[in-house]
């Protein structure tokens, strides 16, 4: 039926050409993959977030972490020291991994900080720019071993509790804003390698905030310029400045501002 109509009336339906056909086909072609790239970018931007929940045990076994502190083709090198080199990472080179992965700033508050390798991640940040802030308690910043006179004199900002009647006791990190490593693990090589200790790893903003908060008050809370300089016992002396006063630094980190207005609006 539709053959005899076009025979009959030839000028009112026009078949179209296979170049008309080829061209129909190509746009619906296209269309379609637009439509399928827009789906996915819908499903993207809806789909919730992966979030980073790890948690980690002490004690561990040693284990080489040259690797994590060498970049490009020689992270691929073969390490010639005799330590383990397990394909499995342990807790403590899980723990420098998320503490090496900061680009931007690394906070850390901890009352005791005598592990050396955990020393050298931070010395390692920081001569690579990334603005690192320390807070640690008055009193363990002097015992023996403690890594805090090496990161002063590289110039890392450090900061401790000015008070005589209080300890800081806090353990934790955050590494750039976004991501916490918090728990009982002082950074010592005793509470890695002996200790029965725990950290909870997690980029959760709901957690992070509140760490983040309570680091800045501490921050401004122990400014030195805000306080009278405390006498220090004779024993300390090595940790004080030429001129008599404490060894402290100023770090205009890319969220000081931020972090202080957030303090104020929030009552911190």
């Amino acid at each position: 039926m539709v053959s005899s109509y076009v025979h009959r009336y030839p000028q009112v339906v026009k078949m179209p050409s296979a170049s008309e056909v080829l061209k129909l086909v190509g746009v619906g072609v296209v269309g379609l993959t637009l439509g399928i790239e827009w789906l996915r970018w819908l499903y993207r931007r809806l789909k919730p977030a992966a979030r980073v929940t790890e948690v980690l045990f002490f004690p561990c076994e040693s284990s080489c972490v040259e690797r994590l502190f060498a970049s490009g083709d020689a992270s691929k090198q073969p390490c010639p020291c005799g330590m383990s080199h397990s394909l499995k990472d342990d807790s403590f080179s899980r723990l420098l991994f998320h503490l090496l992965s900061a680009r931007v700033s690394l906070d850390v508050c901890v009352f005791s900080f005598s592990n050396m390798e955990l020393s050298r991640a931070v010395l390692h940040l920081h001569a690579r720019g990334v603005c690192v802030r320390v807070i640690v308690d008055r009193d363990y910043m002097y015992i023996t071993g403690s890594q805090i006179g090496m990161l002063r004199k590289a110039g890392v900002p450090v900061r401790h509790e000015l008070s005589r009647a209080v300890h800081m006791h806090h353990k934790f990190a955050v590494v750039d804003g976004r991501l916490l490593v918090c728990g009982s693990l002082n950074w010592t090589m005793t509470a890695v390698q002996s200790n029965q200790e725990n950290l909870l790893v997690t980029d959760d903003p709901a957690v992070v905030a509140p760490y983040r908060g309570q680091f800045q008050r501490l921050w401004l809370a122990n400014d030195p310029a805000r306080h009278k300089v405390l006498p220090v016992h004779d024993s300390h002396q090595k940790g004080r400045a030429r001129n008599g006063g404490p060894m402290m630094f100023k770090c205009h980190d890319w969220k000081s501002e931020e972090l202080s207005q957030e303090a104020k609006e929030g009552g911190l």
